[in-house]
């Protein structure tokens, strides 16, 4: 009986030691603290869905998300109010000399919007905008009204709405390179932020615009949203959007179009954070590390185009060298 007793007694010792001993183990393993993040528009939506899922990993980290444009991402970054900014243009030679961090982390594209009740919606999506007309439309006002536009095959004489973004932003940077120049030669009535542009577009029906993607289709549904279209490049400039021009139905056909770069690039580019230097930050080089690994199962789901292996590869080696 006294054997059985002693038996019980280590037994539980031993249950109770390795409990603890691993208690302790996951603890010292677990990320505690505050990443601060602001920035691009473009990238807000899909860093909210990667700060939810990590934190699901690691729920004693706090990351707190802001959007206000590219502009600022960087800005706040440099000047180290933020642990990291949402970057959604190419890095200048100003800011590389400046000594910013990046690291890219996935892509997506900006795309010319139109109101879905556009009198004019049937031509715009059989003839499409090819690059000379967005010219003549953003930079050089030559043209002015949709009858103008379609050399009166529509009676509608009504303005043309252009809008362009007020705040600094890679959308309108990339939209601007697409056209051959920058933000600041863009002509328009200026928007705040992707979600304003999308809303004014859609409040107009004579209003042009351009967006990013994630802010043009619904993420459940993949479908665009109502009131919005999107004006077809036609890239090959024959005046008709061919069946291999025709990728704007779905969110997925878009993504794929983006992916084998048939969607032109600009406005297509990859997204980026940026940093005052290298990351040092425990709790955010393990968020970047998991997000360029393990948090690309997410970026399809979340409307993005998920960068090659290759690509992937370099990007981690910048983390970790």
């Amino acid at each position: 009986m006294k054997t059985i007793k002693l038996i019980s007694i280590v037994f539980l010792i031993v249950i109770l030691f390795s409990c603890n001993n691993n208690k302790s183990t996951g603890s010292s393993d677990d990320l505690k603290g505050t990443v601060t993040i602001s920035g691009a528009f473009a990238l807000y939506p899909m860093t909210t869905r990667w700060a939810e899922e990590f934190r699901k990993i690691h729920p004693d980290v706090r990351i707190n998300i802001s959007a206000g444009g590219a502009g600022k991402g960087m800005t706040d970054a440099l000047s180290g109010i933020v642990d990291l900014g949402m970057f959604s243009r190419g890095i200048s030679d100003v800011e590389k000399a400046k000594g910013v961090w990046w690291i890219a982390v996935t892509k997506d594209a900006v795309l010319p919007t139109i109101n879905s009740k556009n009198p004019a919606i049937d031509l715009v999506k059989k003839c499409g905008f090819n690059q000379d007309i967005f010219i003549k439309l953003y930079l050089n006002w030559e043209i002015k009204t949709w009858s103008q536009l379609f050399d009166n095959e529509i009676t509608d004489n009504s303005d043309i709405n252009i809008y362009t973004r007020a705040d600094a932003c890679g959308a309108a940077q990339m939209w601007g390179a697409y056209l051959g120049k920058n933000q600041e030669a863009l002509m328009g009535i200026g928007i705040y932020g992707d979600p304003g542009m999308a809303d004014a577009v859609k409040s107009d029906i004579y209003g042009i615009g351009y967006n990013n993607v994630i802010y043009i289709y619904d993420i459940n549904t993949r479908k665009k949203h109502e009131g919005l279209d999107i004006i077809p490049i036609d890239i090959n400039n024959n005046g008709l959007i061919d069946d291999d021009e025709n990728f704007y139905d779905t969110l997925d056909d878009i993504m794929k179009a983006i992916e084998t770069e048939k969607y032109p690039s600009p406005p297509a580019r990859e997204l980026y954070f940026v940093a005052k230097e290298k990351p040092t930050n425990k709790i955010v080089i393990e968020f970047l590390k998991w997000i360029v690994t393990d948090g690309q199962a997410f970026v399809k789901e979340g409307g993005y185009v998920q960068l090659s292996e290759e690509n992937l590869s370099k990007e981690r080696s910048k983390i970790t060298e």
